[in-house]
């Protein structure tokens, strides 16, 4: 194994962030990579190396695991996502800590924080069965969500969750009528509040406002009332108060001043209104944010503990306190790797490189306006003077990865391409759009890569479709080649 190259150091050379850094937590920051200057190793996962050959995470030739398993593909360093989760229980300290589930969910990847001594939190009934299905224990998962239906709210009852976070007196009166009616054991429930302080990048994220779909409101009474009734209630369980103000903030103090209005409420409820000691628990949520582009900076999960702890004791609040972290355990530890299928070149207006994918595996720029980098595998040293749109293959001018990339000037039609930082909410977000089926999810750690997501088939897209009247063909069959992807076919029938 080759030592780094001195054009690019050991990507884990530079921590998240110091303490006393200035942060910018708008998402579209502006920032990247100086012209022409390599991918930052800030920006890639922790095992990254580079070889004669090209670029290595996990041991593995990031060139090998596409061959082996197709593009588009996300690619997600086993131990970084180990790592992120002990430095986030290091931090906040053990039961203090639940993973957002909504960042990335597959039964590995439950697997895998269960393991390292994290909670899981799920916002509906599919994670929550996905949760269970991996074996996670009822009593190490959280149920979110602002519309619980009787469903998903039965299945948590029933199963004993470790609680869940109620959004409303319409779910307070789903939970109460399951109770009496159905016979269920009551739950034990947080109350999710909104405090009145919005943070993140971008409006549709940031979650904590007054003007929110999400909790029982501050200023208008709703959260007092809310701990009277659920206090009173013999359906409920009432252990605390939980707020989450918005995502992808870089600076600590945000998500600090989040933390520290609902901590004054949890303590003037526990004191004032007369519900003695039913609010003990106190959870302020996730949102800490991560580097996308080159120039940025997120703060480290030690930072982010210790603005939370003094603003929650300013506040007068002396219990625990828990957080749901998850772009900032998975965005950084996952890439996506494409093929570049066309390069079309308009004199004296830009080039446009066309990949096998696109919004359909990274919603996150055409939802937020996300920046990203990418780079050559093969050459993750190199400069990226060449500044190109990087484009999906959807029928969307809007379908954009990168409106203004940096990239190699030897990029050529049939390149392996890689964006990093796309370990959250990139699968998670991944649709069917033009009936494209979704990329394959392989962990790599120790120079093995594991398929931990197989990837879709055109058998997948027309699994669910009912027959209707009229001239019918026959049902494809599953183990036919499978035009629609470049992986294997054979790897597709033995995942």
């Amino acid at each position: 194994m080759s030592p780094v190259s001195p054009a690019l150091p050991p990507v884990d050379a530079r921590p998240d962030s110091p303490a006393d850094s200035p942060a910018d937590s708008r998402l579209d920051s502006g920032l990247g990579s100086p012209a022409g200057a390599p991918v930052e190793p800030g920006l890639l996962p922790l095992t990254a190396e580079i070889r004669p050959e090209g670029l290595a995470v996990g041991g593995v030739l990031l060139e090998q695991v596409a061959r082996q398993h197709g593009t588009p593909l996300f690619v997600y360093d086993e131990e970084h996502l180990r790592s992120r989760c002990r430095e986030a229980v290091a931090a906040f300290g053990p039961g203090n800590v639940a993973y957002a589930a909504k960042a990335f969910l597959c039964t590995a990847m439950a697997r895998l924080v269960a393991d390292e001594g994290l909670l899981l939190d799920v916002a509906s009934g599919g994670e929550l069965r996905t949760a269970l299905y991996a074996g996670v224990e009822p009593d190490r998962i959280v149920l979110h969500g602002n519309n619980k239906d009787d469903a998903e709210l039965r299945t948590a009852m029933t199963a004993g969750l470790h609680h869940i976070v109620v959004d409303s007196f319409d779910e307070l009166e789903r939970i109460e009528r399951l109770h009496h009616v159905e016979g269920l054991p009551p739950a034990r429930i947080r109350l999710r509040v909104a405090p009145g302080v919005a943070a993140g990048a971008h409006e549709a994220i940031r979650t904590g406002g007054h003007d929110s779909k999400f909790g029982f409101g501050l200023a208008d009474g709703a959260a007092a009332a809310a701990v009277r009734r659920a206090a009173a209630s013999s359906a409920v369980r009432l252990e605390g108060v939980h707020a989450h103000v918005g995502s992808q903030v870089l600076d600590p103090a945000e998500l600090a001043d989040g933390a520290a209005t609902v901590a004054r409420f949890a303590v003037g409820s526990a004191a004032g209104i007369g519900v003695g000691g039913a609010v003990t628990g106190l959870t302020v949520g996730g949102g800490l944010g991560a580097a996308y582009v080159g120039g940025q900076q997120a703060p480290s999960f030690a930072v982010w503990a210790e603005r939370v702890r003094a603003a929650v004791r300013g506040a007068g609040w002396t219990g625990r306190v828990g957080v749901e972290p998850g772009r900032s355990i998975a965005a950084r530890a996952g890439l996506t790797l494409y093929r570049v299928g066309t390069v079309k070149r308009i004199p004296d207006v830009r080039t446009y490189v066309s990949v096998d994918g696109g919004m359909s595996d990274n919603l996150r720029p055409a939802l937020y306006g996300a920046r990203y980098e990418a780079f050559l595998p093969r050459r993750p040293e190199a400069p990226r003077p060449q500044r190109a749109r990087l484009v999906g293959k959807h029928c969307e001018s809007g379908d954009v990865i990168i409106d203004d990339a940096a990239l190699p000037d030897d990029l050529r039609v049939g390149d392996l391409l890689a964006t990093p930082v796309t370990g959250a909410y990139g699968y998670a977000m991944a649709s069917n759009y033009n009936k494209l089926p979704r990329p394959a999810v392989v962990f790599v750690r120790d120079g093995r890569a594991r398929l931990v997501v197989r990837r879709e088939t055109e058998y997948d897209l027309l699994r669910l479709d009912v027959a209707g009247e009229g001239p019918q063909r026959s049902a494809p069959d599953p183990a036919a080649p499978d035009l629609a992807t470049s992986e294997p076919a054979t790897a597709q029938r033995g995942a």
